[in-house]
């Protein structure tokens, strides 16, 4: 009786380090059922990437957490409508359509950087991570700046449904209703007002009554929604487990530094080595068979995109960060119809991080202890006190 028995992705040691627990689930159990939550979950790279591309088995639409949540979300509906909304708003996220932010993303990072610079000691994720995603966002979307604070904050409001484990939360579901319900309510002031005086954003562009495909009024308040999200929580994490790595391996940022043209690899290799998202729940609508076992159709399935990552049957030396290694098929973004919208803006915001520590300083230090996040599906940190080398 091994301990992949105890497994349990809710409890807060496997929150705190999960990846000991994947080493022991790859092993031993690849395709683990645990009876107190009633959730298989699939640890292995082949596995995962076979469970994120069946997607006519594995659905979405109860939701990609825990709690049974069905939102009308791009991410957390299936086809048709899945393929009818990604086809109209693709195109805004291709590599070129996204080369257009490069400019807007470089002086966010700049002005981060200036300010904390200005400083003997900073918390990065404060002065950065959290705000840099989110700002981005709102400027591809089209909301004035003097609204960015008030968009973030309901924006960290909705996020808190991704730590939701019981649909009975009430003081939570009315936080995040709240929040929901305000956004809403301002994005639609906004389209409104995009209708009338359209401009060269997003909402802009899914409005346009030339289209010969419209986007509904609805779809597109859920579509902003996933953006922010996205940009809330997937990218600030990036960027602070990039720091975060860069620190624990100084001779990786070394090499960084002597070879500037890394940076895009150690990006990937950040996103390999500690994945911002860690996994996403399906409901298996028919019974699906998987590493020698079946599981039955009704059952939530977690895809452990964290633990494919650090597969040994696919990546060698999967446990060490190595900047050189350039893991083009990780799966940090997912795979198949509901690989992340936003993945080439990610790694735009996370090259600019990275390029502008090497320009701009010699290094950085830990000022005080980090803090981890204790969301059970992502990765990240609360708290990265730090003072740059000069």
């Amino acid at each position: 009786m091994g301990p992949a028995l105890a497994y349990d992705p809710l409890a807060p040691d496997v929150i705190a380090n999960p990846y000991p627990w994947y080493r022991i689930l790859r092993d031993e159990a690849p395709a683990y059922y645990d009876a107190t939550r009633d959730i298989w979950a699939i640890s292995r790279y082949d596995d995962v990437l076979a469970g994120t591309r069946a997607h006519e088995v594995l659905s979405s639409r109860e939701g990609i957490t825990y709690a049974r949540a069905p939102i009308p979300m791009m991410i957390t509906i299936d086809p048709p409508d899945h393929t009818r909304l990604r086809r109209l708003v693709a195109r805004d996220f291709t590599p070129r359509a996204i080369a257009a932010w490069q400019s807007v993303v470089e002086q966010r990072v700049a002005e981060a950087f200036d300010q904390m610079l200005a400083e003997a000691s900073v918390d990065w994720m404060a002065t950065l991570a959290f705000p840099l995603p989110v700002t981005v966002i709102a400027e591809v979307l089209g909301i004035p700046p003097e609204d960015h604070a008030q968009f973030k904050q309901w924006s960290d409001g909705i996020v808190e449904g991704f730590s939701l484990i019981d649909a009975s939360e009430s003081t939570l579901i009315s936080s995040i209703l709240a929040s929901l319900t305000a956004l809403q309510q301002y994005l639609s002031r906004l389209i409104e007002e995009r209708r009338r005086r359209p401009g060269d954003d997003l909402v802009s562009r899914l409005v346009d009554p030339s289209q010969a495909e419209r986007v509904s009024d609805d779809e597109l308040f859920w579509f902003c929604m996933l953006l922010l999200v996205a940009g809330n929580e997937t990218t600030t994490n990036l960027v602070g487990n990039l720091a975060l790595a860069l620190l624990d391996h100084p001779e990786q940022w070394r090499l960084v530094q002597q070879n500037p043209e890394l940076v895009g690899s150690a990006v990937e290799e950040v996103l390999r080595y500690d994945s911002p998202i860690q996994g996403f729940y399906r409901t298996a609508v028919v019974p699906y068979s998987v590493a020698g076992g079946e599981i039955p159709a009704g059952a939530r399935v977690l895809l452990l995109f964290a633990s494919a990552n650090r597969d040994p049957r696919h990546f060698e030396r999967p446990d060490e960060f190595l900047v050189e290694r350039n893991p083009a098929d990780h799966l940090a973004f997912g795979s198949g119809i509901h690989l992340c919208l936003g993945a080439h803006l990610a790694r735009m915001e996370g090259a600019a991080v990275l390029r502008a520590l090497l320009e701009r300083t010699s290094g950085l230090d830990l000022a005080g202890d980090p803090v981890r996040g204790t969301n059970p599906n992502l990765r990240g940190l609360t708290e990265l006190p730090i003072a740059f080398r000069r």
